[in-house]
């Protein structure tokens, strides 16, 4: 398989990840102005009462792989910004594992910081992407943060996935009960 379809395989899945966002902000947007929209939350909570830590797994796990064969397969270079958001990524993943297999939903309380740590990250990162010259002299001049290595559907970058993978994690943790049955 080529380069090009991996990227565009991992593109469509950070679609899929900013969409599960922009739905679960919703649903908090309508469970405050809405008896419906409440329990539409609540419906979502208890969908994800016991896959909501194994869906983070997920996205942390497939992040810090596709980010492994962006680099290592692909030969891409990762820049200053990329290798602090995978500072931010891959423990996710570790963390993420473990309180799946033990059901430990307090373990939001670690993660959610950590993914919006990398979630700024990203938006600094897409922000030098757009406008190269707002990068500072922390980037490295043969290898710029403002490198665009991929870019799919007009805006899917690197740094776009991982604001993806980032924000899910914090959305579908946000949802999961504090309970898990």
């Amino acid at each position: 398989m080529s380069t090009s379809v991996i990227t565009t395989f991992f593109a469509i899945l950070a679609l899929l990840c900013l969409a599960t966002t922009i739905l679960g902000i919703g649903l908090a947007v309508a469970a405050r102005v809405s008896d419906g929209g409440r329990r539409a939350l609540d419906r979502v909570g208890d969908e994800l009462a016991g896959a909501g830590l194994w869906i983070a797994f997920v996205i942390a796990a497939v992040a810090t792989g596709g980010s492994l064969y962006l680099s290592g397969g692909a030969g891409f270079t990762p820049c200053t910004l990329c290798w602090y958001q995978r500072i931010a990524m891959y423990p996710l993943a570790l963390i993420l594992g473990i309180a799946a297999w033990r059901r430990d939903v307090g373990v939001r309380v670690y993660v959610i910081p950590v993914a919006v740590t990398g979630a700024l990250v990203s938006c600094y990162h897409i922000l030098i992407e757009r406008f190269p010259d707002l990068q500072s002299g922390s980037c490295d001049p043969n290898n710029p943060c403002s490198l665009k290595w991929v870019e799919h559907f007009g805006f899917v970058t690197i740094p776009t996935m991982a604001l993806a993978g980032f924000a899910a994690i914090v959305t579908i943790l946000a949802l999961t009960p504090r309970s898990d049955p």
